[in-house]
C-alpha cells in the first residue's frame, strides 16, 4: 500500500492521496494524483527524494531541491555529499511527519480491511490526529 504525502516544515500532514495497492512507483503515484500542467506547486519551496527524478520537467514550483544520484560509473563529489547531507537534515521533518501517521499501529500492521475506501478515511483521521497532536503540543 501506497500514498502520496505532502508535509509542511514543521511536520504537519498537508496533503494525503488515495491509498495504492501495488507496485508503482512513487513518482508515478504523484502525476496520477497531482497531474501535471497544473499550477500545484507554483509558489512553494519542494523538497524530494530521490524517487522523484524528472519533477522539475513536469512541475513549476518556486524551488526545488532532489538530492543528486551516484551514477553508474561515477561517485558523488564532496560537495554534492555535502548537499545531500544538508538537504536529508531539513528532509528528516517529513519522514517524522510519516512516522507520526505509523504512530496509529493500523497504518503499519497488517491490515485485514478489504474496503479500501476505508482505508483511506482511517488513514485521513490518523492525519487529522497527528495534526491536531501537532497543535495542542505546541500551545
Amino acid at each position: 500500500m501506497k500514498t502520496v504525502v505532502i508535509s509542511s516544515p514543521d511536520t504537519r500532514i498537508l496533503f494525503i492521496s488515495e491509498v495504492f495497492v501495488g507496485k508503482e512507483h512513487d513518482y508515478t503515484l504523484l502525476k496520477e494524483v497531482l497531474p501535471p500542467g497544473k499550477p500545484w506547486f507554483k509558489a512553494k519551496r519542494v523538497r524530494l527524494d530521490s524517487g522523484y527524478q524528472g519533477f522539475q520537467n513536469d512541475y513549476e514550483c518556486n524551488d526545488y531541491y532532489l538530492p543528486h544520484k551516484k551514477s553508474k560509473n561515477k561517485d558523488l563529489t564532496e560537495e554534492q555529499k555535502i548537499q545531500n547531507r544538508q538537504a536529508a537534515s531539513k528532509r528528516i521533518k517529513v519522514e517524522h511527519s510519516i512516522g507520526g501517521l505509523k504512530r496509529f499501529r493500523i497504518l503499519s500492521d497488517r491490515a485485514r480491511i478489504q474496503d479500501w475506501t476505508l482505508f483511506d478515511s482511517i488513514i485521513g483521521v490518523c492525519a487529522g490526529l497527528w495534526n491536531f497532536s501537532k497543535i495542542y503540543s505546541n500551545g
